[in-house]
């Protein structure tokens, strides 16, 4: 860039590179379009800030001072301003002082302040702290409310105390969530589906209904969107373009068969239902009828085994993002999930609500109807494929996004030999697989399609994780359950954990973050139990006090933000500690226990409110 001046290219320098910052989709804004230059820091105070409280300085006003007489070849901030209203710019100029009138009208045009949960580029990495450091808990306590088995569970988009549950083999039902501590069971008619899909999805061990997604605007458009697995055999319209092709340098005639099948034969499908006309109706008389409104994304996929198929919408941009695994049963043997042609082994990133036309989805080699968003990765590195938001995962299991940090992104992704990992994915990252299984080298015991060398990634390494060695034993495997940042406060002593499980059921971890946002987390596997009035019995392993969860599929969040953990015994909820006494001093252990009549049933609403105003008026008497 040809700038002479050493301390402004040392600021123009960190300004170009905070576009591999962790945070860079804040930094620069992507929810209003892509750019070149971060939200430069302009306020002398980061009042209210969650940004760490380095010595307070205008960074806006420093790039000024240093580069307002400087020449800039190719500056990033005339290519921002040309064309706009700021002021009037000069185009052939190339000097600050030349394209604005003054420091003030720089600043109002990059500059911006760190409040509350927004941030700023300040000159040095982003590295948000906390004033108190988390507390690991003694132990999680549960509830059973639930005797079924889901796969998945997502809080109603209206807000409302009712959450979606689907299982594998394509039924998904409308629930309403008991209160807590009120005794009741999950409020859900087996009998009753909001819809089922039985009919065109192929369930098997590692096929089914994998994953479902509400649109944000859900309750007033009743949009929604079912990801899961079809046999083109035995299921009519199941057909689309296979994963192994020209475009990603694979040829399916030289793959092995999977599972007795020929490559391709079953693929990965999203497709979009709609619920209108019954939104408004009560739980137990909607439905969705069972036709598509439009097929989103169809994937041949070439082998039959790990494949992901989560699906859900990012709170912050409202695109959807589709979770998928490389295929294989072992070792990605042709290289899919570092290859940047293929979408296997890949994290997707779509914008369902700007549709193509059939020729657009022809010409632009899509697959399905959905658009790409402008600010993904290949943007920046061409060789991606559009709908790529991050790659080099084996079988992402359980993404989420934390409920008060909407940009903060983790995952779960399961190992093969030896590694279980969580990732904090951020935008064109590479997680490393199967160049690394976590953090760790890994070497492919066949390879037919080829290795990349370890020295042409820039992995991105896992901030939690586990050694197989180091749980079930007896089992001899250990498969990795993601879940979720817990905001909820029923459990003080849990809030702002990160929960995340072992698929055989005998190991939940809570990770505490010091500072937020940093992604480094001490991490511990905590014990749990049921608690002793559980609505639902919880049956335990003989010879133990822990309860038979079974498999840990996954984990759910409720719009109050408690904690759901979805096993093949049923449906526990995390519920306050004491009732498995385990020890909270933030807990406020003289809450009110409401008293039955003599029937033993639970008093009316009407009589808690009135119980709750009486106790409440007392205690104020008292204080008075």
């Amino acid at each position: 860039m040809n700038i002479s001046d050493s301390g402004c290219a040392a600021l123009v320098k960190s300004i170009l590179c905070a576009m591999c910052d962790q945070f860079s989709a804040q930094l620069f804004k992507v929810e209003s379009g892509p750019r070149e230059v971060p939200v430069l820091c302009s306020s002398t105070l980061l009042v209210n800030s969650s940004q760490s409280n380095r010595a307070a300085s205008s960074f806006c006003s420093t790039v000024w001072d240093a580069c307002q007489n400087v020449s800039i070849l190719s500056s990033p901030f005339a290519s921002l301003l040309q064309g706009s209203n700021v002021v009037p710019a000069d185009s052939g100029s190339s000097k600050l002082n030349q394209l604005v009138q003054s420091k003030s009208v720089f600043c109002d045009a990059f500059g911006g302040s760190s409040y509350d949960d927004s941030i700023c580029f300040d000159g040095e990495q982003v590295s948000l702290e906390k004033s108190e450091t988390l507390v690991l808990p003694k132990g999680l306590c549960l509830e059973k409310i639930g005797n079924g088995s889901y796969l998945n569970m997502v809080a109603h988009p209206d807000g409302s105390n009712r959450a979606f549950f689907s299982n594998q083999a394509g039924k998904i039902w409308l629930a309403t969530v008991p209160e807590q501590s009120s005794g009741g069971t999950l409020g859900l008619d087996v009998s009753r589906p909001f819809i089922d899909l039985t009919d065109r999805v192929f369930f098997d061990s590692s096929f089914g209904m994998m994953g479902m997604a509400f649109h944000p605007n859900f309750a007033h458009n009743g949009r929604f969107f079912a990801s899961f697995n079809c046999d083109k055999i035995r299921t009519p319209g199941c057909s689309g373009r296979c994963a192994c092709n020209t475009d990603a340098n694979c040829d399916p005639s030289k793959l092995s068969s999977s599972n007795a099948a020929p490559p391709c034969r079953y693929h990965k499908v999203i497709a979009e239902f709609t619920a209108n006309g019954t939104i408004s109706k009560p739980s137990s008389e909607q439905s969705a009828s069972p036709s598509e409104v439009r097929r989103i994304f169809t994937l041949g996929l070439p082998m039959a085994f790990n494949h992901g198929g989560q699906i859900l919408f990012g709170p912050a941009d409202g695109y959807l993002y589709v979770m998928v695994g490389d295929g294989a049963i072992r070792d990605d043997p042709y290289d899919f999930s570092q290859n940047k042609k293929s979408l296997l082994g890949k994290i997707l990133r779509l914008d369902i609500d700007n549709l193509p036309s059939a020729n657009e989805i022809g010409d632009l080699n899509l697959w399905g109807n959905y658009s790409v968003p402008q600010d993904n990765p290949f943007s920046e590195d061409k060789d991606l494929q559009p709908e790529i938001w991050a790659l080099g995962l084996r079988n992402p299991w359980r993404c989420s996004f934390d409920s008060q940090r909407p940009l903060y992104f983790i995952c779960a992704d399961t190992g093969q030999d030896h590694y279980e990992e969580v990732d904090i994915i951020t935008k064109g990252g590479n997680y490393g697989w199967h160049v690394y299984e976590g953090p760790f080298l890994f070497n492919p015991q066949q390879s037919p399609g080829g290795i990349t060398p370890a020295n042409s990634i820039h992995p991105i390494f896992p901030v939690l994780g586990y050694n197989h060695s180091n749980i079930n034993k007896k089992e001899g495997s250990a498969a990795i359950s993601g879940g979720y940042f817990y905001r909820s406060s029923t459990d003080p002593c849990m809030f702002g954990s990160y929960l995340y499980a072992d698929l055989y059921g005998s190991g939940i971890w809570a990770a505490a973050e010091s500072p937020e946002n940093s992604g480094n987390f001490t991490t511990t596997r905590i014990p749990f139990s049921c608690a002793h009035d559980s609505p639902n019995n919880c049956s335990t392993i003989p010879g133990s006090s822990l309860p038979t969860l079974g498999y840990i599929y996954s984990f759910g969040e409720d719009n109050r933000k408690d904690i759901f953990i979805l096993a093949s015994s049923g449906v526990y909820r995390v519920v306050r500690p004491s009732r498995c006494n385990y020890s909270c001093s933030k807990e406020n252990v003289t809450a009110i226990s409401l008293p039955t009549h003599s029937s033993g049933k639970k008093l009316t609403n009407l009589h808690r409110v009135l119980c709750l105003s009486f106790f409440l008026s007392s205690m104020l008497y008292i204080v008075i």
